[in-house]
């Protein structure tokens, strides 16, 4: 799973599988509270699930 931060203070969560080769604004991640655009090549952070039992950021 990915996470993608926005400087309003969501974060959304991306499939893993999601394409991250395109530039086209439509390939663009739309924030859904303030509708802000992230480019899908930068800013994804990986999440995973530890033995310990929680989530944690394991790549960005």
């Amino acid at each position: 799973m990915f996470l993608v931060p926005c400087s309003c203070g969501t974060s959304f969560a991306v499939a893993a599988d999601y394409d991250r080769q395109g530039t086209a604004w439509s390939r663009y991640l739309t924030c859904p509270s303030c509708g802000k655009k992230h480019d899908p090549k930068n800013r994804l952070l990986q999440m995973g699930f530890h033995p310990e039992g929680y989530w944690k950021v394991d790549d960005c």
